[in-house]
């Protein structure tokens, strides 16, 4: 038997991987390496295809099959908010289109339990501090909403055919649960600000005159092993067939930590002088995202154990393994 993780060569993708591993579990993934590394996933087994592409269908369920596939964890999407809002045929091409087509897959293959990677961004901009599930959803980019519509797709199959499915929507993970599997892409805040820092730039901020309290965006930071965590633990409540109440949960901490406040953390934990460049606001970006962790602490048993100091302290530090280390006695800005 064998777990499927699509994506599972990213950032992501690659934590859930080792900790499948770690626990004895045999891993296939499924990965285009777009943004992700070959030598990321050790012994699992490596399938590389656009599962956006009509023909994966057919690989996908000979996968499957061959494999001896029992559940698929679904990571595999781009995630650019930014650049969803410019290309937004695109991301419903790849995200529902790829989604669509490892559903068809599973359904072929006759494998019925997926955890999906949702998002926060489902919810939009909320009239709400504290965002519950419940919520009316309203994406305000075209990210958001492939990320709402793959989880009215998996809902229509749990009905149609069977499907056994949990959607966690998770806010802003960061940090690294080893050195070596820091996160590459710099897409997220975090690597970002460092590799700003590693060319010797000011960090940019965009935005300061949201309503916040110093005017930045504010988010929900969860540690990458946290996220991972909550990923094993809902497969294992989707393999054990438990009757949950709910399929969607936010993963997050519930507390909120502004943009400027991460910039200013992470030159504590760096060490070094520096001052954020300050630009206008990005599309898309709402003020404030802190998600209510009620559900998921109550329904799966499950809370995050790490906070903002520890997300940015293995971040730093797992940048600092790499190959771009940024030399602290010698750090000068442009």
């Amino acid at each position: 038997m064998a777990i499927l993780v699509a994506g599972g060569a990213g950032y992501i993708g690659a934590h859930v991987v080792r900790m499948l591993q770690q626990r004895g579990e045999r891993v296939v993934v499924v990965d285009d390496l777009s943004t992700g590394e070959a030598t990321r996933i050790g012994e699992a087994k490596l399938v590389k295809m656009d599962i956006a592409d009509q023909s994966s269908v057919a690989v996908l369920t000979r996968v499957m099959f061959d494999e001896d596939v029992t559940a698929v964890i679904h990571f595999a999407a781009r995630k650019q908010v930014g650049e969803s809002m410019e290309k937004p045929t695109w991301y419903y091409q790849q995200n529902v289109g790829g989604l669509a087509n490892m559903l068809q897959s599973m359904q072929e293959a006759d494998v019925k339990q997926m955890i999906f990677s949702s998002s926060a961004a489902v919810y939009g901009m909320p009239p709400t501090q504290i965002v519950q599930e419940d919520v009316q959803k309203h994406p305000i980019n075209p990210y958001g909403e492939t990320k709402l519509i793959g989880e009215w797709m998996m809902a229509d199959c749990e009905r149609a055919w069977g499907l056994k499915w949990i959607g966690l929507r998770y806010f802003n993970v960061a940090g690294a649960g080893w050195d070596d599997l820091a996160d590459p892409a710099v897409l997220n805040l975090v690597p970002m600000v460092l590799d700003r820092l590693a060319r010797g730039q000011r960090p940019k901020i965009f935005g300061t005159d949201y309503p916040t309290p110093d005017g930045t965006c504010i988010r929900d930071y969860i540690h990458i092993m946290d996220l991972a965590d909550a990923h094993l633990h809902a497969l294992d409540l989707v393999a054990a067939d438990a009757k949950l109440p709910h399929n969607v949960f936010n993963v997050g901490t519930g507390e909120g930590t502004s943009v400027r406040e991460i910039v200013d953390g992470i030159a504590i934990v760096s060490g070094l002088a520096f001052e954020a460049e300050e630009q206008g606001r990005r599309p898309g970006d709402p003020p404030q995202l802190i998600g209510d962790t009620t559900r998921i602490n109550t329904d799966l048993g499950w809370e995050a154990k790490n906070g903002v100091k520890e997300i940015l302290e293995s971040a730093w530090q797992a940048w600092q393994a790499g190959p771009r280390q940024i030399d602290v006695t010698d750090f000068h800005m442009e």
